[in-house]
């Protein structure tokens, strides 16, 4: 498995969490501004995108956020998520980040805790889905 990194929304991210968000979970606003700002990974098995995910500086939260975390159907269960989480924040902590914070659908935020995020805030919704931040320091290297 490969991680690319890319500056722009790349078609392959966009299919994948078409698939996902729309076609799976629902969701009808999956892409926004924040998509021309944010850097996106993708993880390629050969050729075939099977995980996203963008980060991006946020100044209204004062850290690096993750977002739109998504790992193709066929290939869960891989630890596939954990490994392009891991992979964000290495990027974050290169560009000098010491804490990342993520929106997340609170039936996946037992996912995000064995990660070292800690829910900070009230559950909220975004569309139908209930949602909560959670935040982790980073670990700085060196």
């Amino acid at each position: 498995m490969e991680i690319r990194k890319f500056g722009f929304l790349h078609d392959d991210a966009r299919r994948l969490r078409e698939k996902v968000f729309v076609d799976e979970q629902k969701f009808e606003v999956e892409f926004d501004e924040t998509d021309d700002a944010a850097s996106h990974l993708v993880m390629y098995d050969g050729e075939t995108a099977v995980a996203v995910c963008r980060y991006f500086y946020s100044a209204e939260k004062g850290c690096y956020m993750i977002g739109r975390v998504a790992v193709a159907k066929e290939y869960r269960g891989r630890s596939l998520g954990s490994r392009i989480m891991r992979a964000a924040e290495e990027y974050i902590r290169a560009e000098g980040g010491r804490e990342v914070a993520l929106s997340s659908q609170c039936r996946a935020s037992h996912f995000y805790e064995t990660l070292g995020y800690k829910k900070t805030d009230d559950e909220y919704f975004e569309e139908y889905c209930p949602h909560v931040l959670m935040r982790k320091q980073l670990a700085q290297s060196g």
